[in-house]
């Protein structure tokens, strides 16, 4: 599966925009501040729904106006592909494929596959474990449906149990409630848990290989689980922690306080691994969603990179560089000198400058 094009109105800074994408390299360079993160940002949620950096859609608008259009092309085996997204101030977006509109968001995955990379990305290793659970979900959300649903119903119930934990100080009488918020926590809990594991042990397999491959053999990276709790164990240890719950007003337990462990031999490199440890087990484990996802749904994914080129050093650059053959690229950087230009081999140029895409490889 491949990119195409890309048309964007009223989307963040852009009034009017169209990019035409190659299956290859595909480079955006320009100053900061000028819309080549708003362009990734645009085909991330065509490819998922979501934004990578907001929760709130109309943030997405361009200032002054009250709706948003996006339109991504895609072709797979020959055949190609629309979705457009319809962003609205003071309503849900409604998203379309092909002209047929989507009764649910999450409709959209598995139509287009994307692993996004941004300096961001780089703090997953030393950032808290809300960082990891991010990460975790935002790959598991793209290959997994029923996940995806879980883990929002699993959010909604967790944010009504807080709610009434907060209540209970003004009408103790609904104290009997609280059953029904930890049975459902317990539910999509329980299935978020068991797909974490899943996934952690799949990934395990893949970044081990990678990581002595950008190391040179020194180190191997091992991934795995950290839950909060055991799935047999929730509906126990929420009984057991409801009166702690009801003096903090919050629920101090289930799987939104799970955590990755990532150690190097004994050592966790959360805690003790130097930088340039982290920076290298943050870019083999990005390195091993694009393994995964070609393992799990049989599709290479779109590979789009946010000015992390100029955040690595030249060894991490050429390693990252490696492991992208044959995967559509579409990266940001601030300067175009020969030396970029000549390892990276770009297919497509486009500078962006004045929220407009002008293309310079023609």
């Amino acid at each position: 599966m491949v990119i195409k094009q890309l048309e964007c109105r009223d989307f963040r800074n852009y009034e009017d925009l169209t990019v035409d994408f190659a299956p290859g390299i595909n480079i955006l360079y320009g100053d900061n501040a000028q819309g080549k993160t708003n362009i990734l940002e645009a085909l991330f949620v065509s490819c998922t729904s979501r934004s990578h950096r907001s929760k709130k859609d109309p943030e997405m608008i361009r200032f002054g106006q009250e709706e948003s259009h996006i339109r991504m092309v895609t072709e797979k085996n020959g055949i190609e592909s629309r979705v457009d997204i319809h962003l609205r101030r003071n309503k849900k977006k409604a998203i379309a494929i092909n002209g047929v509109q989507l009764r649910r968001a999450s409709d959209l995955l598995g139509v287009t596959h994307a692993v996004f990379f941004s300096p961001e990305d780089l703090n997953i290793i030393k950032n808290g474990p809300a960082e990891r659970r991010r990460f975790l979900d935002m790959e598991l959300c793209q290959i997994s449906r029923p996940y995806l649903s879980d883990l929002n119903l699993y959010h909604k119930a967790l944010e009504q149990r807080n709610q009434l934990l907060k209540d209970l100080a003004d009408k103790p009488e609904l104290l009997d409630t609280l059953d029904v918020w930890d049975q459902q926590l317990v539910n999509y809990g329980s299935r978020i848990m068991t797909e974490r594991r899943r996934f952690i042990r799949q990934l395990d397999q893949i970044v081990g290989p990678l990581h002595e491959q950008l190391t040179g053999g020194k180190e191997s990276l091992r991934l795995a689980y950290e839950p909060d709790t055991q799935e047999e164990e929730f509906a126990d240890r929420l009984l057991i922690g409801r009166e702690a719950d009801r003096r903090l007003r919050m629920t101090q337990c289930g799987p939104h306080r799970d955590d990755l462990k990532i150690s190097i031999g004994d050592m966790d490199v959360r805690r003790y691994g130097s930088q340039g440890q982290q920076r290298s087990a943050a870019l083999s484990l990005k390195m091993a969603e694009i393994g995964l996802v070609r393992q799990i749904v049989g599709d290479t994914p779109v590979l789009l990179l946010d000015d992390v080129l100029s955040e690595l050093d030249q060894s991490r650059q050429e390693a990252l560089l490696s492991g992208i053959d044959g995967i559509q690229t579409i990266l940001t950087c601030t300067g175009l000198d020969e030396a970029i230009r000549e390892r990276l081999r770009a297919d497509r140029l486009y500078e962006i400058r004045n929220a407009a895409a002008v293309r310079k490889d023609s």
